[in-house]
């Protein structure tokens, strides 16, 4: 992390080097597979327009799941999710063939057994539960449903937030595994099958590469079924936020979340404010100077409690990135505080820009000692 009043500058990258190694994956990593999907998808789907419109959606799943996956899990995953993408058209088409002849309702009947299907995702949930150590299943039901944070869990433990935290995530994701697998009725196929979806399930990227997850999940048809939802599963960790920028509205909403959430890490008064301030000052450049962008925030226990921000936006960019940290510098007619006063409210602060190319915004906050 670059110390307060540190500037840098984002350089350009030679695409054809690839990613670093663990590195996140971005638009033209993503962009790179559109040949390669064309050849898998037009090998299955005749229709030429069809076929473009199945490229461009799997497209957009795998962005959306670049940050959950290691770089060199792309191309087998962005396989994987064109198989499960062409499969669901086909189910779509069939199920609109059984229901030509409806002349007002043309959406599918209610299913006869939607009570049984009820009844087997609850028996699938109690499995899963079942399948974790007691210790487990304890700390995960004190967190999740008696709503007892992490500081007292901690206590309780002898342990630290951070190590009950990190706890929490790995049995949330060992448990979405179990759900999954009691759900199918089915065990793994082979002993690499689970190390596998744990990885996947909680997007750790490193120990993806470690268990061959690329590979994997080319051989492995139920843990090619299994990864989709285990990628795309839409529940954001409890210790990070991630919200997108757009209009006004998002300002509020980024800065609701994001005092929420520091005040599960124990910043208390002041310091709420200051956070708070730091994230509406910044969503609001993204608002008035690049339309759109998003702001994620995560919990720091390295060197010590506290909170990272980041803001992304691939707007106009900064000419003069000094100059626009200067107190008193404006762009606008607002009255609010800007990058400087961003800067003085944090700990840290440092500011990337190019051009034509966008701005990223890199804020911490740490937790005052005594307070963790």
């Amino acid at each position: 992390m670059t110390r307060e009043g540190s500037t840098v500058r984002a350089m350009s990258v030679d695409p054809a080097a690839g990613p670093a190694p663990g590195a996140p994956a971005d638009e033209a990593d993503v962009a790179a597979l559109i040949p390669m999907l064309r050849r898998v998808v037009g090998a299955r789907v005749g229709d030429q327009v069809a076929a473009e419109d199945l490229v461009q959606e799997t497209l957009v799943r795998v962005l959306a799941a670049a940050e959950r996956i290691e770089p060199g899990m792309l191309e087998p995953y962005a396989i994987v999710t064109a198989r499960n993408v062409i499969a669901t058209m086909w189910v779509e088409k069939d199920r609109h063939r059984r229901n030509q002849h409806r002349v007002v309702d043309l959406r599918p009947a209610p299913m006869p057994d939607e009570d049984l299907l009820a009844q087997e995702e609850q028996a699938a949930v109690a499995a899963a539960l079942s399948r974790l150590s007691e210790r487990e299943r304890e700390t995960l039901v004190a967190h999740e449903v008696a709503g007892q944070d992490t500081r007292s869990l901690a206590a309780e433990l002898g342990s630290s937030p951070g190590a009950v935290a990190a706890q929490l995530n790995r049995t949330r994701a060992r448990l979405r595994v179990e759900y999954l697998l009691a759900l199918e009725q089915t065990e793994p196929p082979s002993d690499r099958c689970r190390p596998v979806l744990l990885a996947i399930s909680g997007g750790d990227r490193r120990r993806q590469r470690e268990v061959g997850a690329a590979r994997h999940l080319l051989e492995c048809d139920l843990c090619a079924k299994l990864s989709q939802p285990l990628v795309e599963r839409g529940q954001q960790r409890d210790d990070q936020v991630r919200i997108s920028i757009r209009v006004d509205a998002d300002i509020v909403t980024a800065r609701q979340a994001v005092r929420e959430l520091a005040a599960k890490v124990g910043f208390t008064g002041t310091d709420l404010t200051l956070i708070a301030t730091a994230i509406s000052e910044v969503a609001r450049n993204i608002v008035r100077f690049a339309s759109s962008g998003e702001v994620t925030v995560e919990v720091l226990d390295e060197p010590r409690r506290g909170l990272h921000l980041v803001a992304r936006d691939t707007g106009p960019g900064i000419a003069d990135v000094e100059q626009a940290l200067a107190d008193g510098y404006s762009t606008n007619a607002g009255l609010g505080l800007g990058l400087p006063g961003a800067r003085r409210l944090m700990d840290e602060f440092a500011v990337a820009s190019e051009v034509g190319r966008g701005t990223t915004v890199t804020m911490t906050k740490w937790l005052q000692e005594g307070r963790r």
